[in-house]
């Protein structure tokens, strides 16, 4: 075989085990690293550079900092500026890592491309095409955040690691190879985030307002005040600064009236929620659909109908009410096998 196929590298373990596994496969790996953020990432570009000397692989890096500054921080500032909570590794994966990743590839004559995510792909007889399956590794499954890609990438791309057991499998491939990444610590939560206080990365871009307001019930009584709505998600308990007769929670955010609405935990549960942006990976007959649906990258999977409204607008009925949805995150369908069917971005709970 020599087929060719270009793989992201971050410098991780996981992309420099994937390397190793697409070896042993018998592509013609190429290697290379996007460089995302303003103050150039060395460590990254060197750690897999080191990997692809040791392998005698082909690194190549690009430049896609402007684009990821457009596409993905931009986008975060934006929803925090209108109190929504939203996912930057979504966004990444659609435009940069399955986007611009992808014309990359097609420039150095790659047919495949590949990345260190932990899912896998597989043609599926039951629609007909080429899938993307939840991961073995089940506290690693990254298939959540692969719901945006490309439709048509999905053909073309490759993770080596959808059959590894465990996450120290990975290591121990690594180990085995010589790499020096085998130990290496995994990436924070969001990557241009570095202290990962997302708070203090907002109010120094200057667009986003700390400015204080009342925390209220949703009976509209005044409780207290709040420190900006940048600090409080839906489902906060602690830190709100006020006292009731029941533990209260963060339930809603008004951003018009720049209001915290708090209430008794039950008020959390809701039994639906319209989402828009949607992206479906397989052919939708219909307009109704039987899920499983993930209301966040943590929550468990929960039985639900899809209504389609049109191409970009559905509402979803859970059979069981949901706790803490959210403006701004995602919502993720799979089939009852573990076949990632699509999903969107929650704009409202029902």
């Amino acid at each position: 075989m020599d087929k060719k196929v270009l793989l992201g590298m971050s410098g991780g373990v996981d992309s420099s085990a994937s390397a190793i596994l697409l070896q042993q496969m018998g592509y013609n790996v190429i290697g290379c690293t996007m460089n995302l953020l303003e103050e150039e990432n060395k460590e990254a570009i060197i750690d897999a550079k080191k990997v692809c000397e040791k392998l005698g692989i082909e690194h190549h890096v690009i430049d896609c900092r402007e684009e990821f500054k457009c596409y993905v921080i931009q986008n975060f500032i934006e929803e925090y500026k209108n109190a929504r909570t939203p996912n930057p590794c979504v966004v990444c994966n659609k435009n940069i890592k399955f986007g611009l990743f992808a014309q990359k590839a097609k420039e150095l004559g790659c047919e495949y491309i590949a990345t260190g995510h932990y899912a896998k792909t597989e043609y599926s007889e039951k629609y007909g095409q080429k899938v993307i399956r939840k991961s073995n590794e089940e506290k690693k499954d990254q298939t959540y955040f692969l719901y945006s890609i490309p439709k048509d990438v999905i053909e073309k791309v490759i993770f080596p690691l959808q059959n590894n057991e465990s996450k120290d499998d990975t290591r121990n491939l690594a180990q085995e190879a010589g790499l020096e990444v085998a130990k290496k610590k995994d990436s924070q939560e969001i990557c241009f985030i570095k202290d990962n206080d997302y708070k203090n990365f907002l109010l120094k871009q200057g667009s986003v307002s700390s400015k204080k307001g009342n925390i209220v019930l949703k009976s509209g009584e005044i409780l207290g005040k709040h420190q900006g709505i940048i600090n409080y998600t839906i489902g906060q308990r602690k830190g709100l600064g006020v006292s009731y007769k029941e533990p209260l929670y963060v339930i809603d955010i008004d951003k018009s009236k720049n209001e915290v609405i708090v209430g008794e935990e039950k008020a959390l549960y809701n039994s639906g929620l319209k989402a828009n942006n949607i992206n479906w990976l397989i052919d939708v007959k219909g307009n109704e659909l039987e899920v499983f649906a993930k209301i966040r990258y943590r929550a468990k999977e929960a039985k639900a109908q899809v209504k389609i409204i049109d191409e970009n607008n559905v509402e979803v009925y859970f059979e069981e009410p949901q706790r803490a949805i959210t403006k701004g995150q995602s919502v993720v369908f799979y089939d009852d096998t573990g076949v990632l069917l699509g999903g969107g971005i929650i704009v409202d709970k029902m």
